[in-house]
């Protein structure tokens, strides 16, 4: 039994040799520690790919969603404006058919008038002719007549009054959504030139003091920002920073001088490699 053990015991201590034998080879440490080093550095890629893909995923979810607001907001402005459009037409649909039916009223009164005027003539004619053959009709027919064209003289005077007035509030009731669609359109126009005067001075600022969203407060160019832009801030850096302006000011063909420009002098853009790469 004991040849036995020492036989097992033997194969062990040629298995652990053969086992330990590689940790004490001059480069084995440094071979693991760079297989080791190696091994975490792959796995920090990894993480960091994972973590990038996962940002730029959410990046683009951001993105979609507010080309998705951005096309739900622009959807609802045209929507909105063809609803008003709809209504505009339909209410001066509906006033150009009410002034319709009031012309077509004082076309038909002109009508009787004229007709009315006619039977004048009718009865002085057949008058005349009873006249001529000895006939005379009695003065109550004569007053009978006249009674009844003077009244309805009346009735149709009353009538073309009332279909003036009709027309005029129809016409002033146009002509004021007609001021009201220019006073709209004014409005409109007002406001993209507000915007594209914003965009222009955001355009300007971002020349001058750098994109607000690429340096962020605790960015290194911050204090200029607040130094340039404490004027809006502050009456008393206002009124010093525009004392200091008005001491500088002369006529425009002034010889050793010029006249304050009227907004920023935006910087030239760059006339080399380097000075753009340190504009950059």
């Amino acid at each position: 039994g004991w040849a036995q053990a020492r036989e097992e015991a033997e194969a062990a201590r040629r298995e652990l040799r053969e086992v330990v034998r590689p940790l004490r080879e001059p480069g084995y440490r440094e071979a693991l520690r760079r297989k080791a080093e190696r091994a975490r550095k792959r796995r920090l890629r990894l993480q960091r790919r994972k973590q990038e893909a996962k940002a730029a995923k959410e990046e683009a979810a951001a993105r979609a969603a507010e080309r998705e607001a951005k096309i739900d907001q622009w959807r609802a402005k045209c929507i909105q404006e063809v609803e008003e459009k709809n209504r505009e037409q339909e209410l001066k649909a509906a006033a150009d058919s009410v002034l319709s039916e009031v012309r077509k009223k004082q076309a038909d009164t002109k009508r009787m008038v004229d007709i009315l005027r006619t039977l004048e003539k009718l009865r002085k004619l057949r008058k005349e002719a009873a006249g001529r053959k000895g006939v005379c009709p009695p003065p109550s027919a004569d007053e009978a007549f006249e009674n009844q064209v003077e009244s309805l003289k009346t009735l149709l005077k009353n009538r073309t009054e009332l279909y003036e007035a009709e027309e005029r509030a129809l016409r002033v009731m146009l002509e004021g959504e007609q001021e009201e669609e220019r006073k709209r359109e004014m409005e409109k126009k007002q406001k993209k030139e507000m915007e594209k005067l914003l965009q222009q001075k955001l355009e300007i600022d971002s020349k001058l003091f750098g994109d607000p969203d690429e340096f962020p407060l605790a960015h290194l160019l911050q204090p200029f920002r607040e130094y340039y832009l404490q004027a809006e801030h502050s009456v008393a850096a206002l009124i010093q920073i525009r004392h200091e302006w008005d001491q500088y000011l002369v006529p425009a063909d002034h010889p050793e001088g010029s006249c304050i420009p009227p907004g920023w002098v935006l910087p030239s853009l760059p006339t080399n490699d380097t000075w753009a790469t340190a504009v950059r």
